[in-house]
């Protein structure tokens, strides 16, 4: 939308020549000037060409108030090539954004909105945009072009960066039960306070940064540090996480195949919890023009802090497959299976999860929801407690992305999550509703 000021100095060039040559049409009448939208266009078109960028930007960004979808949309077109062109990247996402949020079958738009986030590094919301244009419908010239693009594509950024912040009540930040005692095979226990279910209001932090090398044509060497905090005001409770890993991405064709080692450390109330040294594949298969097929293998060495019987190997392995089904919705399905071979039997595990998610863009708003089913079973029983640990937990979310809210690049978000973990131990079920509202990349 036009600031007032800025918009009258950048425009005041145009606006002269315009009252100039009106004056010199007929000096002794009064005159006032008009200037429709087409007007506009042409003569920041003009300034443009003639290299003057800001006094383009400024005409630009004075039709983004008119009250036409079509003038507008072209405004922002026009200004996102040319941001685009001065690697004012998000800049030029945030607009192609806002011109599907008005018009979502504008194909061209999104191909555009493609190819900036891949020059901003981000290959996987690349990819996606590929695949709703793709589901769209496009001209069987253009698809294939599109599929040639997509079978090349990679992300071009060498340095970046991403960041949510959010407030977080919940309603159970220690995921612990209920109860103030717990049975075992000597009789009931009590539970001290700080081992039963405790509420809170905290900050939830979660970001990364990476860097990618070039080898050669088909090789990068990727880099990347990830963290993740959430801070309460009981500080006992804070939980923090941090990871770095190195290792080679590898073209194959149309498929992604990364190798990455490196290590993860954690602190659980201000203390050193655990530390482990990790190893981690990814693979990406496209499925078509609309779907893509996702693997991940990760094994890590596990060096608990607090208790040497939680020492051992923890081994994962995930398999996601996603489609979009139209230009403005998509969904995911993820299987995953985990082992943690732990040093006390009692505490080694094998669990397996099924999480189905969804997507819908409603004009500037995006929903986002999901449901997860997962299963857990101990190796043998503690020895404290009667019966072998066995757990069955149902996870619920629904969120949404506000970018009609938006400030420079960042948009407001709200999320809703509702957990509940069944266990034969009673010290391991609980319910957990929390929430988070926070800021997030707006596009």
């Amino acid at each position: 939308m036009m600031r007032c000021w800025p918009c009258l100095a950048g425009l005041l060039p145009l606006l002269l020549a315009l009252a100039s040559a009106a004056l010199a049409a007929a000096p002794d009448s009064p005159q006032s000037i008009a200037v429709t939208a087409d007007q506009l266009l042409a003569m920041a078109g003009r300034a443009q060409t003639a290299g003057d960028l800001a006094v383009a930007e400024t005409a630009y960004r004075a039709l983004f108030a008119d009250p036409s979808v079509e003038t507008r949309s072209e405004a922002r077109f026009r200004l996102a090539l040319m941001l685009s062109g001065q690697r004012r990247l998000n800049e030029a996402a945030v607009l192609l954004r806002a011109i599907l949020d008005e018009q979502p079958k504008a194909q061209r738009v999104r191909l555009e909105l493609a190819r900036v986030l891949d020059m901003l590094g981000d290959e996987a919301g690349a990819r996606r945009a590929l695949r709703e244009a793709q589901a769209g419908g496009l001209p069987p010239d253009v698809a294939r072009l599109v599929d040639r693009y997509s079978a090349a594509l990679r992300a071009q950024k060498p340095l970046g960066a991403s960041l949510d912040l959010a407030v977080a009540p919940d309603s159970n930040i220690n995921r612990a039960t209920r109860s103030n005692t717990l049975g075992t095979v000597i009789g009931d226990f009590e539970l001290d306070p700080d081992a039963q279910q405790q509420s809170g209001i905290g900050l939830a932090f979660r970001g990364q940064a990476y860097g990618r090398f070039p080898i050669s044509k088909g090789t990068n060497l990727f880099a990347r540090m990830s963290g993740s905090a959430n801070l309460y005001r009981a500080s006992n409770f804070n939980d923090v996480a941090i990871s770095a890993t190195i290792g080679p991405e590898l073209r194959l064709g149309a498929d992604r195949l990364s190798l990455e080692t490196g290590g993860l450390w954690r602190w659980f109330g201000g203390r050193a919890f655990s530390r482990a040294a990790t190893l981690e594949f990814n693979y990406f298969h496209p499925l078509g023009r609309k779907a893509q097929l996702r693997g991940m293998g990760s094994i890590a060495f596990t060096d608990n802090r607090f208790n040497a019987i939680w020492d051992g190997q923890v081994y994962a392995a995930s398999l996601s497959y996603e489609r979009a089904v139209s230009n403005r919705a998509g969904f995911s399905v993820t299987l995953s299976a985990d082992r943690q071979s732990l040093m006390d039997p009692g505490y080694a595990l094998w669990g397996g999860q099924a999480t189905l998610l969804g997507y819908r863009e409603i004009g500037p708003v995006t929903v986002i929801a999901s449901l997860g089913f997962g299963r857990l079973v101990a190796d043998e029983r503690i020895a404290l407690f009667p019966r072998r640990r066995s757990d069955q937990s149902y996870r619920a979310s629904l969120g949404a992305t506000f970018r009609n809210l938006r400030v420079g690049s960042f948009a407001p978000f709200a999320r809703l999550s509702y957990e509940k973990n069944d266990s034969t131990i009673e010290l391991y079920a609980f319910n957990r509703l929390r929430s988070e509202f926070g800021i997030t990349r707006a596009f």
